[in-house]
């Protein structure tokens, strides 16, 4: 693992839990010390430890668990515009938590009494819950070989994952696994427990201080009450999918905000005016200007479509009904689109109008471009043009599962 394991953090987290609106307010706060160190990091290969503990002291990891176990009650809303604030600050803090998000929306769908009291207390005092969900090999990547087998009390887990984001700096690991029937359940492990080996290699080009480590499973053995089948909650009418992907769609919209804003910034102080322009100051450039708010639209397009999405995903937990999840499946592809383009014309453009200056090295300003890149392979928004041309064309529901 790197540096110190999670669990020997010390947080002191507010005794009495905030308010989503009090939440969402501390992370802006937050946000000018997370920019403040993003490009060092980035090019350091430094992961953020210091920011997300930060995070975690402030209570706002816990801004969607339960009202009824202690916690804010906050939903897809409250989760989709607190990381796409983080993202615009530095989008690898900001997908740290996103399986964080997924996987308290699983235990809370899903899981056991004994499991949400013990995972929702825990998250309340600052502790994190990161993926071990993807695996190499296999024709797709719902191929899974990883076994979690149920033996009397106990449940075991052998296994490897790969790009298990944020799991360098998780306090509980939800492990993806298949049982001898073939059916996916979830388990949740501590990180320092047996036979869990974390290994820090992802080699990504953007994107690179997620703590996306390589996770070893080796005979793991937990409580079986802390083992949670994924079917329900996948196939029933919660927007469960739809979720995990406003999640990526509010990173990819950070992204495009964070990147619009610095290069309007690198445009005021370092930028040279074409001489055509005859203007005195890059920022006076007529051309220039009209570029900046053709990028603005695109990005205000973006967001407003994520607040719709988060919205509908909303509304599925309020009402349960197949014409509601089909719906939020939609608005948030439709968002996930959106973003995608936003992100990538917004770190592309960033160059045309910064110009040659912006393409320092020193500067780092292509990390954008990079996190953006990186970020937006996350499932192909060509399958959900896909889903939205089959509905206008056909009425064709969206399928539902984990990414969908």
């Amino acid at each position: 693992m790197d540096g110190a394991p999670a669990g020997s953090r010390v947080l002191t987290v507010p005794a009495t839990p905030r308010g989503v609106p009090e939440l969402l307010a501390t992370v802006r706060e937050l946000v000018p010390n997370i920019v403040e160190g993003a490009a060092d990091r980035d090019r350091e290969r430094q992961l953020p430890r210091e920011e997300i503990d930060a995070l975690s002291a402030t209570g706002a990891l816990a801004i969607t668990v339960p009202a009824t176990h202690g916690g804010a009650g906050g939903g897809a809303s409250a989760a989709f515009e607190l990381t796409r604030l983080l993202a615009t600050a530095d989008p690898n803090v900001a997908q740290v938590p996103q399986s964080h998000f997924v996987y308290l929306r699983l235990v809370e769908l899903a899981g056991s009494t004994a499991l949400k009291d013990e995972i929702f207390a825990a998250v309340l005092t600052g502790e994190r819950v990161a993926n071990a969900q993807s695996e190499r090999g296999g024709r797709t990547i719902t191929d899974i070989s990883t076994r979690i087998i149920v033996d009397g009390s106990d449940a075991v887990v052998t296994g490897e994952k790969f790009y298990s984001t944020g799991s360098l700096l998780a306090d509980w690991l939800a492990v993806l696994g298949r049982d001898d029937d073939g059916v996916d359940h979830v388990g949740f492990v501590r990180d320092n427990t047996r036979g869990v080996s974390i290994v820090d290699d992802w080699t990504g080009m953007g994107q690179r201080t997620t703590a996306s480590g390589t996770i070893t499973f080796d005979d793991v053995r937990l409580p079986a009450t802390h083992v949670v089948p994924r079917s329900e909650a996948v196939t029933g009418p919660y927007g469960y999918g739809a979720l995990a992907q406003g999640l990526h769609a509010a990173i990819d919209v950070g992204i495009a905000r964070g990147a619009l804003a610095e290069a309007s910034a690198f445009v005021r102080s370092s930028s040279h005016p074409w001489f055509e322009a005859q203007v005195d100051r890059a920022e006076d450039d007529p051309l220039l200007v009209q570029r900046f708010g053709e990028l603005e639209v695109e990005v205000r397009a973006a967001e407003s479509a994520l607040h719709v999405a988060g919205a509908a995903v909303d509304h599925v937990d309020r009402v349960r009904t197949d014409d509601a999840a089909a719906e939020a499946s939609l608005q948030v592809a439709a968002a996930k689109v959106l973003a995608d383009r936003a992100a990538l014309a917004v770190t592309n453009g960033l160059f045309e109008l910064g110009g040659t200056r912006a393409s320092d090295d020193r500067l780092n300003l292509h990390r954008h471009w990079r996190n953006a890149r990186t970020h937006t392979l996350h499932d192909p928004i060509r399958w959900k043009l896909q889903h939205l041309g089959r509905w206008t064309v056909r009425g064709e529901r969206p399928p539902r599962g984990p990414q969908l």
